[in-house]
């Protein structure tokens, strides 16, 4: 079993946007049908992760999410870094030593899926 999809639902949109952009996550707007825009990205293995408006529905509350950036990121060295996003979630970042064969894969532009309305 894989976790396909992960929904934050914010208050301070473009805030979340800006930092889990800067945390290396290529977020691409999205809109589907009457919905509102938002922001998601699709992870090496297919996972989703959106950033969505609180709007019809409320913010989400305490999470705590882990991520792993590809190695020798160049936002953070190698490490486990502990961050709050601007909502107050915790995010832990671990950023692998980059190795002799390259970076560890990271992240891909988000892509068409099945998305909430």
């Amino acid at each position: 079993m894989n976790v396909d999809l992960l929904v934050i639902y914010t208050a301070r949109l473009e805030a979340c946007r800006e930092f889990y952009a800067g945390l290396g996550l290529e977020l691409v707007a999205e809109k589907h049908g009457n919905g509102p825009e938002h922001y998601a990205v699709t992870f090496v293995g297919g996972g989703v992760l959106e950033l969505y408006p609180a709007t019809r529905r409320p913010e989400t509350g305490y999470l705590r999410l882990g991520l792993t950036a590809p190695g020798g990121s160049p936002a953070r060295a190698a490490g486990r870094h502990t961050l709050t996003d601007p909502d107050g979630r915790t995010v832990v970042l671990t950023v692998p030593e980059r190795s002799d064969e390259g970076s560890v894969p990271g992240v891909h532009r988000a892509r068409s899926h099945r998305g909430e309305p």
